[in-house]
């Protein structure tokens, strides 16, 4: 009797925490997905319709493309590389985008920003590609690859026009550490003068500890030598991004099942906290020294770029553990630290004007100017 009462109440107990686990998954992708974004669209329409005089573009990036296809039906999407880091049976990875295609990315400025691809799929004119010599290669996420804003707004553009010497953007959004060490193994060029590696502060150091799970980037760790010549391969990339654009554009998925059955918000909260240990800066620490290496193999100087979190200025209780862990990495690894927090946020009287609406998300285009004109005048000597 008491084996009996004890397993029936082990199933209570079980049955009710997967229930519990469930029910705050479901609430969690509700909230996110239907009140903070609903919320946010109406308070930046509002603002942006009493600045401008013009209407803001209120369409999903599913209507946007199946009013756009209908004029080109070339017309693609973004095809994040992140993507594919969960998916264990891989043989191939892409690092980029669909090549030479006019692709669709964000709105957070009241239109979206839309990018005419180069031969790989990055964000760049396909000119840059042919330069004798390259000023600046840009690696990071999405603050790197210029989201919801179109070029020239961009860090790279802005560096190249003001330097008025090439630039090439191999950045894309949702990039991390590994990934970006990867991304400059397959595509980095041998002309290279300057790599400005940009590191996003919230949330970079979380990707890396997700990345190190995947096993084909675990051998561009492993291995020096390894590669998958995605510079030959981009056919299959534009391949993989187009049947994912298919999948997705062919009908308005409005809940993601897969990420539910996985409780993945949920355990993205229970097991945030390890981000803070050791072992992801010391991933952290690895990844920069091998980066460090490609740059002096390939006669380039490698710069590191610290952007802070919109949150840093809308807190009164912002935990700079993570900042100054990361710097000390990055000084004892003897790499040039730009600290765009002192450079840029701290001479504003009012950061979030450098953020669209002074609302949570990316740079606006004053924003990413002077971020970069901060790189600028940092790198130039």
């Amino acid at each position: 009797k008491i084996k009996n009462k004890f397993k029936t109440y082990l199933i209570i107990i079980s049955l009710s925490i997967i229930f519990s686990l469930y029910t705050f998954e479901a609430y969690t992708i509700y909230k996110n997905r239907i009140v903070v974004v609903e919320k946010d669209l109406i308070k930046r329409a509002k603002i942006y319709e009493s600045k401008t005089n013009k209407s803001y573009d209120k369409r999903s990036k599913l209507e946007v493309y199946n009013d756009l296809v209908k004029q080109n039906k070339d017309v693609v999407t973004t095809v994040f590389p992140y993507k594919f880091v969960e998916k264990k049976k891989l043989d191939f990875f892409p690092l980029s985008g669909i090549s030479k295609s006019k692709t669709i990315n964000c709105n957070e400025n009241g239109f979206y920003s839309i990018y005419e691809s180069d031969r790989f799929g990055f964000n760049n004119p396909d000119k840059e590609w042919i330069s004798e010599e390259i000023e600046y290669v840009v690696v990071g996420d999405s603050f790197a690859f210029g989201d919801c804003v179109n070029r020239p707004d961009d860090i790279t553009s802005v560096l190249r026009n003001l330097s008025n010497k090439p630039a090439l953007n191999l950045a894309y959004s949702g990039n991390g550490p590994l990934i970006e060490y990867a991304t400059l193994r397959e595509f980095l060029p041998k002309n290279v003068k300057k790599i400005i590696w940009i590191y996003y502060g919230v949330n970079d150091i979380f990707e890396l500890d997700l990345e190190s799970k995947n096993n084909i980037l675990n051998k561009y760790l492993k291995d020096k030598n390894f590669s998958q010549q995605l510079k030959k391969k981009q056919f299959i990339t534009d391949q993989i991004g187009k049947k994912i654009i298919q999948s997705n554009m062919g009908g308005k998925v409005d809940f993601p099942f897969k990420k539910f059955l996985k409780i993945y918000h949920t355990r993205g909260l229970i097991f945030k906290s390890s981000i803070t240990k050791s072992q992801s800066f010391s991933l952290l620490t690895r990844v920069l020294k091998l980066t460090k290496e490609l740059s002096e193999k390939n006669n380039s100087k490698m710069y590191f770029v610290y952007l802070p979190a919109y949150i840093k200025y809308n807190s009164k209780n912002y935990d700079q553990t993570s900042y100054l862990k990361i710097k000390k990495i990055v000084s004892e690894l003897n790499i040039p630290f730009i600290d765009i927090d002192k450079e840029v946020f701290k001479k504003e009287k009012n950061p979030l004007e450098l953020f669209p609406f002074q609302l949570p998300g990316h740079f606006n285009k004053i924003g990413y100017k002077k971020v970069a004109e901060s790189i600028y005048e940092m790198t130039s000597n």
